[in-house]
């Protein structure tokens, strides 16, 4: 979405993997653009496995070269709507990303993407690979007070929780345009990486690199697409970064939420946007994932920060980018757009197992700009009207210049705030999961002072969440129950008809595979939990009703897997949990693992 810098006007707006969701407005201006555009798509074969278990792998085809007969394949299918079709690269989650010869609409790509799968059955999905951008919107002059820090009305109660924690020992990845050195992050920022495979995007003359500094992402008229307005640098990662983690007590600049935390930065948005497909592997890298080609991250993150999106269903790419993030314990933490829209319609915000925030202002209330829904988790601070949210900035309207600050508004300046709180309590409680950090965030919440109609369970309260992390780790419990055969198929599926009950399974051999069946109620979501034996590497599926894959999570031996899936109509709704034998033990003594089923 669109933000504006208090002194130059900065109008970037958010784009999601299937369009480029760009808001074209000045301050107080409603009309929005998306850009329904891309010169990519995203390809998984079924044998392709992830980054994580491809090395050594006799079926890992992510690593090496197309088969002549799946190139011509691809290449037919492109004829056949005038497009030529060529690989460019392989990503974390074991898909590959081809490029088109030229930007090409939406739709045309999602059928081309169809006649791929016709006439290949070998493959898993194909889907575009969208663009998404920031999230900010126009904004009034900046105050120069952190009234969402320490307002009673409006803002995040912060000050108590620092007397229970700063976030120390905890990192935080700010998934974002990457950042500037500034004086008040000074000490806060991890070793990086900048994940734009386009130079052009990422404006910085190469692809990849170890260098996740900000060069600018300044625009001309017309650069993003027909008709787009000019905007100055945003520096938008910079701003997201102050309000996790800026230093505090030292007499300089601004105070962050979790002052003692550090920031992993992965820079993923430039000029117009940033992939998909370059999203889903910093979502990968920062969670302690393996992703080809890029060293090791050495400081994994506990919370990823997503101040981004766009329009459109959440993608496959980027679900299992999440599942496998939550799967290894970290938090992920998504703006839920500043289209004064449902947020069933902005990605990834609608993905499941996110914890999807929207804005408030002074008054407490929604902001005008911010997205609502069922899907919002909650809400905080993001600005509206005369107050914006102040932070670390830069002065340059093209390349870096001097450190400076400025106020911006939108969900982008109000998901940090969540993502410091996050902090603050894995810091109080190093052994919080992924679903209890998002539980104690909604239950701790307060109840809106204004109206705020599908903002979430309330306003994100910083001292009772760190409390609630501190006494009241608590998870729900359910029955436990063995798992019975035969449920090799959907039509033989076990029922799980009580929600935190836990199976005890068993892989009785390599060829075999379990299913359980959920009717999740409407507005639940789902929550699947698979631990193997130390040995044993095992993968967990879920599918719709009608055997559509929904999500998955393939992590490597004796690692937990963890897929979540929304339910997000009105009736009950029919889930699949699949467990199915990779490699390792099997039979009753080595074959054993547990899987917990929660809504």
């Amino acid at each position: 979405m669109k933000h504006k810098h208090s002194i130059h006007p900065a109008m970037l707006k958010m784009c999601a993997a299937v369009s480029l969701a760009l808001v074209a407005c000045a301050a107080g201006a409603a009309e929005q653009k998306f850009i329904l555009e891309t010169d990519r798509i995203i390809v998984k074969y079924k044998d392709a496995v992830p980054a994580a278990k491809s090395a050594g792998s006799a079926l890992a085809r992510v690593g090496s070269a197309l088969s002549a007969d799946r190139k011509s394949r691809l290449e037919r299918a492109g004829q056949e709507f005038g497009m030529l079709v060529s690989e460019s690269h392989a990503i974390s989650t074991g898909a590959r990303v081809f490029k088109l010869n030229g930007r090409k609409h939406l739709d045309e790509v999602k059928k081309l993407a169809a006649e791929m799968m016709a006439r290949d059955p070998s493959i898993e999905y194909a889907e575009p690979d969208r663009i998404m951008t920031h999230m900010a919107t126009a904004n009034d002059p900046y105050y120069a007070q952190q009234w969402h820090y320490t307002d009673s009305v409006g803002g995040l109660r912060l000050p108590t929780a620092w007397d229970l924690s700063t976030g120390t020992g905890v990192v935080v990845a700010v998934i974002d345009t990457g950042y500037r050195p500034h004086a008040d992050l000074s000490g806060q920022i991890l070793q990086g990486y900048d994940f734009i495979t386009s130079a052009t995007i990422g404006n910085d003359g190469n692809g990849r690199d170890t260098d996740a500094s900000d060069p600018g992402d300044r625009v001309v008229a017309g650069e993003c697409y027909a008709g787009s307005p000019a905007s100055n640098s945003s520096w938008h990662g910079t701003h997201v970064a102050g309000t996790v983690a800026a230093r505090t007590n030292n007499s300089l600049g601004v105070a962050g939420v979790a002052y003692n935390a550090k920031i992993v930065p992965a820079r993923v948005l430039g000029k117009c946007g940033g992939y998909t497909s370059d999203i889903a592997d910093a979502i990968t890298w920062t969670s302690g994932g393996t992703v080809s080609g890029v060293p090791t991250n050495a400081n994994k993150a506990k919370v990823l920060n997503l101040s981004l999106g766009g329009g459109g269903a959440c993608d496959t790419t980027t679900q299992n980018a999440i599942n496998g993030a939550r799967s290894r314990g970290s938090v992920v933490v998504v703006a839920a757009g500043n289209d004064n829209m449902n947020v069933s319609n902005a990605s990834p915000a609608n993905c499941s197992g996110v914890i999807a925030v929207a804005a408030t202002g002074k008054t407490g209330g929604r902001a005008s700009y911010s997205n609502y829904g069922t899907l919002v988790d909650v809400a905080a601070p993001g600005g509206d009207g005369s107050y914006s949210v102040i932070s670390t900035l830069n002065a340059g309207t093209n390349a870096p210049g001097a450190d400076n600050y400025a106020g911006y508004q939108g969900t982008s300046m109000a998901t940090p705030h969540v993502a410091g709180v996050a902090a603050l309590m894995f810091a109080a409680k190093s052994t919080l999961t992924p679903d209890q950090v998002e539980s104690m965030l909604k239950s701790s919440a307060r109840a809106f002072p204004a109206t705020c109609s599908g903002c979430g369970t309330g306003i994100v309260d910083a001292t009772a969440a760190v409390n609630a992390a501190i006494g009241g780790t608590t998870t729900p419990t359910g029955p436990t129950i063995s798992e019975t055969e035969s449920n090799n198929t959907t039509a033989t599926a076990n029922l799980v008809s009580t929600a935190a009950t836990t199976v005890n399974g068993v892989m009785g051999s390599t060829t075999d595979t379990d299913y359980f069946r959920v009717d999740l109620p409407a507005g639940k979501t789902l929550s699947a939990v698979m631990t193997p034996g130390a040995s044993a590497d095992y993968d967990l599926v879920v599918y719709n009703a009608s055997g559509t894959q929904l999500g998955a999570s393939e992590n490597p031996a004796g690692a937990v897997d963890s897929v979540s899936s929304a339910n997000t109509g009105t009736s009950a709704s029919t889930r699949y949990v699949r467990v199915v034998y990779y490699s390792g033990g099997t039979g009753s003594t080595n074959g054993k693992y547990t899987l917990k089923l929660s809504w």
